[in-house]
Formats: structure tokens, C-alpha cells, sequence
């Protein structure tokens, strides 16, 4: 088995990567690397996890090999993104997009930070806008991004993996299209959905630029209601 990293390889790591030896800086840095581990073991799990379904297993079999009960098995990894059939064509073009910012981006998984800094570059939706009144530009979500998560080394190609968080802000799209009466996802509603969940990478950078639930509710009702008029 290739070994993991030791313990003082992610140290020294940290180290390295380091501005100077301030300890509060260096903190900051270990929590950046521990998050970008958390969501690369996401990704492998969730990997391997649908390699195992494709090829037959049971549930059973699958949470034996992962050491837990089927019903935490089942609970962790059922949680599947939704069909895109009510997407709108611009909400397809970000999550393409959001695929292509992970690729920049040296990550080997699409994270919701990825699904924020597409959101933000397709300046033709909703969201974009919604975004923009706030004074958040691409160019300021990344520098944000980029405090929370380090650039990666990624080289793959084609299809990225979604993380759990990244399928979890898909269903809060899909449910926050139905509190609002709508019979289709947007990016307004991929928007609402990240804003939603302030533990994500894209919920922190938004509540540090400011932009809560209920000012992008608001914003998002407001210019929705411009339109119908229009």
C-alpha cells in the first residue's frame, strides 16, 4: 500500500508552505491542509464506493469493507446529486464550468468553492448579478478561496467527482427552487443553495464578504420580481 503522509511530512509541509514562522500563520496553514484532506478523502471514498455498486456489491459487502453498520453506508453515500432535467441551460453551463475551475485550479473533485467561482464567471445569470450588487467579483471569491484551500497538483482529465457538500448544495438548489413555487433550477437557486450551508468553503467566503442568506434571498426576490414585470 502506498504509505499516507506521515505526521511530520504534513508538518514540515505546513512549514514549508509558510509565509514566515508565525505561529498563527502556520495554524492557518495546517487548517487549509486539513481541509484539503478532508475533501480529497471524500473523493476517494465516494470513488471507489460507486466503482464497488457498478460492479455488483451489495451494501452489505460495501459497509463491511468500510468497518461501519449498511444503514450509516447507505446514509453517506445514497446521497446522490439530482437529475438535471429542471436545470436551466445556464445552470448546466456553471456546473460545467464549476468542473473547469477545479481543473485550474490543481483539484481533482469539484467542491462547492468551485460551484461559487462559476457561478460568479457566468455573468449572464442570475446569480452573477445578485453577486455583483454585493461587490463580489471572481477575481475576490478566488483571492478568498485561496485562504481556506491551497492549489493543487491535480492532473486529471475529464469528469471530476463531486464532493458530499457539492451534491448537498445541488438537493438545497432543487429545494429552494420548490419554497419559492419555481418548477426550475437556476443559478439564483444554486446560489441560495451554497449561501445555505455556512460550514462549505463557498458558505465561509460568502459570510466573509457579507453576503448572508437573507441579503441573497432578498436581492435574488428582488430582481426575479424586476423581471416578471419586465
Amino acid at each position: 500500500m502506498t504509505p499516507a503522509p506521515t505526521l511530520q511530512e504534513l508538518i514540515d509541509g505546513v512549514h514549508a508552505d509558510s509565509s514566515d514562522d508565525e505561529a498563527l500563520l502556520q495554524l492557518s496553514e495546517a487548517s487549509k491542509t486539513v481541509g484539503d484532506l478532508e475533501r480529497l478523502a471524500d473523493a476517494l471514498l465516494d470513488h471507489f464506493v460507486e466503482q464497488c455498486r457498478r460492479s455488483g456489491h451489495s451494501w452489505s459487502e460495501i459497509s463491511g469493507a468500510l468497518g461501519v453498520s449498511k444503514q450509516a453506508a447507505h446514509k453517506r453515500f445514497t446521497a446522490d446529486a439530482p437529475s438535471f432535467e429542471r436545470f436551466t441551460e445556464r445552470a448546466r453551463t456553471v456546473l460545467s464550468q464549476s468542473e473547469r475551475e477545479a481543473h485550474r485550479l490543481g483539484h481533482g473533485f469539484v467542491g462547492t468553492e468551485h460551484i461559487l467561482l462559476a457561478l460568479v464567471a457566468v455573468v449572464d445569470g442570475l446569480a452573477a448579478r445578485v453577486l455583483a450588487e454585493a461587490g463580489i467579483s471572481k477575481s475576490i471569491v478566488e483571492e478568498n478561496v485561496l485562504v481556506l484551500i491551497k492549489r493543487g497538483t491535480a492532473t486529471e482529465e475529464g469528469t471530476l467527482p463531486l464532493t458530499p457538500k457539492a451534491k448537498a448544495v445541488l438537493r438545497h438548489a432543487v429545494d429552494e427552487a420548490l419554497r419559492l413555487g419555481h418548477n426550475y433550477i437556476g443559478t439564483e437557486h444554486l446560489l441560495l443553495g451554497l449561501v445555505g450551508d455556512e460550514q462549505s468553503v463557498a458558505g465561509k467566503v460568502l459570510l466573509e464578504l457579507r453576503a448572508s442568506y437573507g441579503f441573497i434571498k432578498d436581492r435574488t426576490l428582488a430582481l426575479l420580481a424586476g423581471l416578471s414585470e419586465a
